[in-house]
């Protein structure tokens, strides 16, 4: 992987697309992150993979799509793809992935890569509004923040199910404008 550098400093983004309807979404977000000079990588789950195609974000990144941890091209994958990147998105983040997250269970790739990255983590969280409501949901978000993570909020909205409510995933260019302001910030 050849990795993006602007003035000596990383530009490279990790992406992580779990199993929501919004993963369309993240294919935008991931074009506007490569039209804008990121190097970005995307790493999806299996069920991510059942709703949008990993040759889908190939195309947009000109970049292997990861969706195993151990998927024959390195033996320290998630090692190797969190040392690569300065910020670590994953959007949509389902339940799942921030149960995963909050409680440090790694059972995919997704979720080895969240014990593994000790950059910034954001979350980009979308669900249906009574998942998104339910008190163990707010435990996890509670507890990821505490940690250190970043949460880019859920709009309320018309969600996939044809309710409206809170937990459809931010808008592609207000997580764009998230990740950026990292770079934009960095001291390194």
């Amino acid at each position: 992987m050849n990795t993006v550098t602007q003035n000596g400093v990383s530009r490279e983004v990790l992406v992580g697309v779990t199993g929501g309807i919004a993963a369309y979404k993240t294919a935008m977000l991931v074009s506007r992150l490569v039209g804008s000079g990121f190097g970005v990588s995307v790493v999806m789950t299996k069920s991510a993979t059942q709703l949008i195609a990993p040759k889908t974000f190939e195309a947009l990144t000109n970049r292997s799509v990861h969706c195993e941890t151990f998927d024959g091209a390195s033996s320290h994958l998630h090692i190797e793809l969190a040392r690569a990147a300065k910020v670590f998105c994953i959007a949509p983040a389902t339940a799942n992935i921030l149960a995963k997250a909050a409680n440090g269970i790694a059972d995919d790739l997704v979720s080895t890569l969240c014990l593994s990255f000790d950059g910034t983590l954001l979350f980009a969280p979308a669900m249906n509004s009574v998942m998104w409501q339910k008190p163990s949901v707010q435990r996890n978000l509670k507890h990821l923040k505490e940690d250190g993570a970043k949460i880019i909020e859920p709009n309320t909205g018309r969600l996939s199910c044809g309710e409206t409510g809170i937990g459809r995933m931010a808008e592609p260019e207000t997580i764009f404008e998230t990740i950026a302001g990292y770079f934009i910030n960095s001291k390194e």
